[in-house]
């Protein structure tokens, strides 16, 4: 399973940023054919793809590539450079997915290639960007596409300005879309999805905010958009001192309460424990490196 906490975007025509990305400690990279690669500019960066990412990944590295969106006509081109290096790349990021479909034409495309080059059939997973109220709505569908679907990732940039407002961190105005993307990556059974990047550089106060908003709504990470932001991501992700002691003193009392046949407990502090209960606490302890048992 593919854990991952930051994504840091990289211009997939800078590959010098592409070596430093993979050094940064970010959970993963996205390699960018999309945003951060100017239209002139498109061709040459998916035609150098595949000598890119063989000279300049490194071990231990999960790595992503957005393609273009589906309704700009480059995506094809794009799947298609990728083939060669399929074996190399763990997730393709669709953005400006629109329905269901959108994802099951890529992950059928990707079958093909991967029959083509000899990868292993479903190695690499989709990343499904929600980035319009369109795809707000059908967030549900689009999560459970297929198996090659990872979870989703919500995009506040394209959304508010469909919208006609501001993307600032926390905005309650994109409270519930954030919710309906959490909501339906749980629905379908995924990982925690990625929230969007917060836009502003040397701002730690404003990306530190954005961080804790998203994990108060179900996150489990966010889209990066440079390393500097990835120490303050992290930190808010991981559990606290407080949250991993209460998950062990959960653990360790509702083990001694089952060995006795007993499935709900009450903790010293007069907290209910039951199997939900146990599932966080497990979650917990499991985020921060400790033995969840059973």
């Amino acid at each position: 399973m593919l854990e991952i906490t930051t994504l840091l975007y990289v211009p997939a025509n800078r590959p010098d940023r592409i070596t430093t990305a993979c050094l940064s400690g970010a959970s993963g990279i996205a390699v960018d054919l999309e945003d951060a690669v100017a239209v002139e500019a498109k061709a040459a960066a998916r035609n150098a793809l595949p000598d890119v990412l063989r000279r300049h990944l490194r071990p231990g590295c999960v790595v992503a590539v957005r393609i273009n969106a589906l309704d700009t006509g480059l995506a094809e081109a794009d799947l298609t450079a990728l083939g060669p290096v399929l074996g190399a790349t763990d997730l393709v990021i669709v953005p400006k997915v629109a329905t269901a479909d959108d994802l099951r034409s890529v992950s059928a495309r990707l079958a093909e290639l991967e029959g083509a080059h000899g990868v292993p059939a479903g190695r690499t997973r989709l990343l499904a960007l929600i980035e319009t109220a369109r795809a707000v709505l059908h967030a549900e569908e689009i999560a459970a596409a297929g198996e090659r679907v990872l979870t989703l990732g919500f995009g506040a940039a394209d959304l508010s300005g469909e919208l006609g407002i501001e993307p600032a961190p926390g905005s309650l105005a994109l409270v519930q879309a954030r919710s309906q993307v959490v909501l339906a990556a749980a629905a379908a059974g995924l990982p925690a999805p990625l929230d969007a990047p917060h836009l502003r550089l040397r701002d730690p106060v404003g990306l530190r905010r954005s961080a804790e908003h998203a994990r108060a709504l179900g996150f489990g990470g966010t889209q990066v958009i440079h390393p500097e932001q990835l120490g303050t991501v992290h930190e808010v992700f991981a559990p606290t001192p407080q949250e991993t002691a209460w998950a062990r003193e959960v653990q360790e009392a509702f083990d001694r309460a089952e060995a006795e046949g007993t499935a709900s407990i009450r903790l010293a502090d007069g907290t209910f424990v039951d199997y939900p209960v146990v599932r966080r606490a497990r979650r917990i302890l499991a985020a921060s490196g400790e033995e969840a048992g059973r």
